[in-house]
């Protein structure tokens, strides 16, 4: 089966769509989309409440450029200060850059209407298929992607509804692999620290995983300290200052990835708090300069570089819609 066969069931939202789905002609619309010429409101008001239904997007290059002869893959991720996607992209390349294709990329600092953006400008350019992080999109934004007429793979989270495929692991299961690892070690005072959970859903996840798990247990998070959208040790050994300056009886506490748990581990070497013994500190993601630390860090290990492979390689094979689980792992360090 070729992968025109592969996408009958997604077939690309044709402006001729849009025009019967409407009952005006393709040059009204046309009109309406390049907003050149005359047209009433109400008709505008029409047209783009198609367009938004449908997922129809605009081809800047119709002619010159089919989307199965793309060299281009969009890649659309929410940041470059964390290492992770980094690892991300890495991983891609690996699969990407041998076989000929260039990536096209997008930051879009956890905002969703900001990734719609993006996505509805490099749809335009009619890539050979996409790689985005995470589940959650605007309407708007899922309804692009599904009627794209391309392979779509979501990355990093298999808790949710995958338009094609779906590359990740369980954020729900990592915060509850967290929070028993923690409550076996007798932890219950917990605090956590990480981003606001409008900001990073993936994060969000976790945090109910790890509170569900908690509950279970008899505990609970008993602080938290949410932060903005950057992520780093600075940020990480300001937030837990603050918290234990409000709960200082706290005996453990939950950080949403490495770079904000070594900002706590600096913040307890600098004030003489001893870890594990006064408290206990835990990460997540792995990262070298967590097992580097003095004291290596206690996380869970993603495997970030060999989603962002795996996903490459899936967008360039054809098949069904399908969800693939990369484990995690659980690192065992000296700070729990």
């Amino acid at each position: 089966m070729d992968q025109d066969d592969d996408h009958k069931h997604r077939n690309e939202v044709t402006l001729r769509e849009v025009s019967a789905a409407v009952g005006l002609g393709m040059s009204t619309i046309s009109r309406v989309l390049r907003n050149h010429g005359s047209f009433s409101q109400a008709t505008r008001d029409r047209v783009m409440k198609a367009v938004e239904e449908l997922g129809y997007v605009p081809n800047r290059i119709a002619g010159t450029l089919a989307s199965s002869g793309s060299n281009l893959v969009g890649i659309v991720i929410p940041s470059l200060h964390n290492i992770v996607f980094p690892d991300l992209l890495s991983g891609a390349a690996v699969t990407l850059d041998p076989i000929g294709f260039q990536t096209v990329i997008a930051v879009t600092d956890y905002d969703l209407d900001q990734e719609q953006k993006v996505i509805q400008s490099m749809l335009a350019w009619r890539p050979g298929a996409f790689l985005v992080a995470g589940l959650e999109h605007t309407p708007r934004t899922r309804a692009m992607l599904k009627n794209s007429g391309v392979r779509i793979a979501e990355l990093l989270d298999t808790d949710g509804e995958g338009i094609d495929i779906v590359v990740g692991f369980s954020q729900r299961e990592a915060g509850a692999v967290s929070a028993r690892h923690l409550v076996e070690r007798g932890y219950r005072r917990i605090g956590y620290v990480g981003p606001q959970f409008a900001c990073d859903p993936r994060a969000r996840k976790r945090f109910a995983g790890f509170s569900e798990v908690l509950a279970e247990a008899g505990a609970s998070v008993v602080e938290t300290e949410l932060i903005g959208r950057t992520s780093s040790t600075e940020a990480g050994r300001a937030a837990l200052e603050r918290m234990l300056a409000r709960t200082p009886d706290l005996d453990a506490v939950y950080f949403s990835n490495d770079d904000f748990a070594v900002g706590g581990l600096f913040h307890c070497f600098a004030n003489g708090i001893s870890v594990p013994s006064q408290l206990a500190i835990m990460g997540f993601n792995g990262l070298d300069i967590g097992r580097f630390a003095p004291q290596p860090l206690t996380t869970l290990r993603t495997p970030r570089t060999e989603i962002g492979e795996i996903g490459a390689r899936m967008v360039m094979e054809p098949g069904g819609a399908k969800v693939v689980d990369v484990p995690f792992e659980l690192v065992r360090g000296a700070t729990t």
